[in-house]
């Protein structure tokens, strides 16, 4: 049985994207799953900007010693890479990395 989850959050919604969150966060505190990888991908990455519930999600699974990571290239295209950085999200390119997270065993859940 694998116990490993990649969580990718690329939705614009809200509430979709901290649903997604949220199951992070409680798969790391209630260790759920033996690893869990927090990405922001796409239309996400600006929602986590302005978006306060989401804000608090991501340092619940910070402060669970969780490392998040946003894509390096929607944020250099957004314009936005000093401001995600600043929440403490490593600013990466993560399409290889999805890719190896994969090859690896993580299970992509996707929100």
């Amino acid at each position: 049985m694998n116990d490993k989850v990649v969580v990718i959050i690329s939705t614009a919604e809200a509430e979709k994207a901290r649903t997604g969150m949220m199951y992070a966060v409680n798969a790391v505190l209630k260790n759920w799953m033996s690893e869990v990888k927090l990405i922001f991908f796409g239309p996400a990455q600006e929602l986590l900007l302005k978006d306060a519930v989401m804000k608090d999600f991501l340092l619940q699974f910070q402060q669970a010693e969780g490392k998040a990571v946003s894509c390096k290239f929607i944020a250099d295209r957004d314009e936005n890479d000093e401001e995600t950085a600043s929440l403490g999200v490593k600013v990466e390119y993560v399409g290889s990395m999805i890719s190896d997270l994969i090859k690896e065993g993580y299970v992509p859940l996707i929100w």
